[in-house]
């Protein structure tokens, strides 16, 4: 068989399906991508049985066939080639010759039926959502992923539908992050994705314009560039994202009832400038690192927030101004947990509800309610 292509489109699949493709392997073939050619059409598939992303390319060719090539070695060979167009011709013994400009290359391929299967899910029914609404979900949620597997339900991000509403949830045992929009499906769902699975999709969303509301065009599906598109069975998810297929292995398990850990009251709620507190928080963080470690003390107390904190390295106190409704709290606060939330919050201003020093801290924005996040108080040293 033979075939055509443009050594950039063809370098550029190569790329994005090899993220799936794991370094090492016990099966040898899933170190490698498997290639498909059909009439004018090459499909190339990186899996290692959690997650697998597929693309297809157009290529000049009246060819058919398949087999596996080292995903290392043929993504530097394409890269490297001198010429933009590239003729690749593989024969009985699976030899691939690679010639590009005055450049040639013969390597070995191994046979496509050493390749586990891609798992197959039915794509009929499935729930559009913007990418850059998706991808803005995922970047500002995934910080509150666990990292532990001591609760391996924690290491991925729970998607939660009902009512038109979609819910994206991350809960370490520390943190929570919420972050809420709206979609066109009646349906109830709930399911949790790897964190890994997440960060390799937001690599393929396209960004857009995260600051404005979907239109009813976008969510008609008129811009199919623009969409993403999930499907699920009981143990797997397909995104589906401008030509790009990513399957995935759900989580397994009973995911945290967030919705019970969400407080209900507050004595204290401060209206503050995002940029103001974390601006702070940084200052802060210069004097704390992991031999260094100390809360960062916040009290909320009149028309002020007032910060301190203290280790071996130094010392700071700051002040920034604040509206603080209800009682004055003193309360410490994790620096790195809490800039994060800062930084994933989209508001210029915020609302930060309190009950007291030791009960979790609620950060949403002013209207509405696109997101929450939730911290664990730090006990202070008297």
């Amino acid at each position: 068989m033979k075939f055509k292509c443009n050594k950039n489109k063809l370098h550029e699949a190569i790329t994005s399906v090899s993220r799936a493709v794991p370094a090492k392997s016990n099966i040898a073939a899933l170190e490698g991508i498997k290639v498909k050619l059909t009439e004018n059409q090459l499909e190339l598939t990186g899996y290692d049985l959690e997650l697998g992303i597929r693309t297809t390319i157009s290529v000049n060719s009246e060819d058919s066939g398949e087999f596996v090539v080292n995903a290392r070695l043929f993504s530097e060979i394409i890269r490297r080639m001198s010429s933009d167009e590239l003729e690749l011709t593989i024969d009985e013994k699976l030899n691939v010759n690679i010639l590009g400009g005055t450049t040639t290359y013969d390597i070995s391929a191994v046979p496509s039926e050493e390749y586990p299967d891609f798992p197959d899910i039915n794509n009929e029914n499935g729930i559009t959502v913007p990418q850059y609404i998706l991808k803005n979900m995922i970047e500002h949620t995934n910080h509150a992923v666990s990292l532990s597997d001591n609760k391996p339900i924690l290491t991925g991000e729970l998607f939660d539908m009902e009512d038109n509403i979609f819910r994206m949830v991350a809960i370490d045992g520390f943190r929570m992050a919420i972050r809420t929009e709206s979609v066109r499906t009646s349906e109830k769902v709930n399911f949790v994705v790897p964190s890994k699975t997440l960060n390799e999709i937001s690599k393929l969303l396209a960004r857009g314009d995260a600051a404005k509301p979907a239109s009813e065009e976008e969510n008609s599906g008129e811009n199919p560039e623009e969409l993403c598109t999930i499907f699920t069975d009981s143990k797997h998810i397909i995104f589906e994202i401008s030509g790009y297929y990513v399957v995935s292995r759900l989580l397994e398990g009973e995911f945290h009832n967030y919705k019970a850990s969400l407080p209900t009251e507050f004595k204290t709620e401060v209206l503050i400038k995002t940029r103001d507190f974390a601006d702070s928080i940084e200052r802060c963080s210069l004097l704390i690192n992991e031999k260094n470690k100390c809360p960062v003390r916040c009290v909320f107390d009149g028309g002020s927030l007032n910060i301190d904190c203290k280790t071996s390295i130094g010392k700071i106190s700051d002040s920034i101004p604040a509206e603080v409704n209800g009682e004055a709290v003193e309360i410490g606060f994790n620096n790195k947990f809490l800039l994060d939330a800062l930084k994933a919050c989209e508001a210029d201003v915020i609302r930060i509800q309190l009950l007291a020093s030791n009960r979790p801290v609620k950060i949403v924005p002013v209207q509405g309610d696109s997101f929450m996040y939730l911290l664990m108080p730090i006990q202070l040293r008297k």
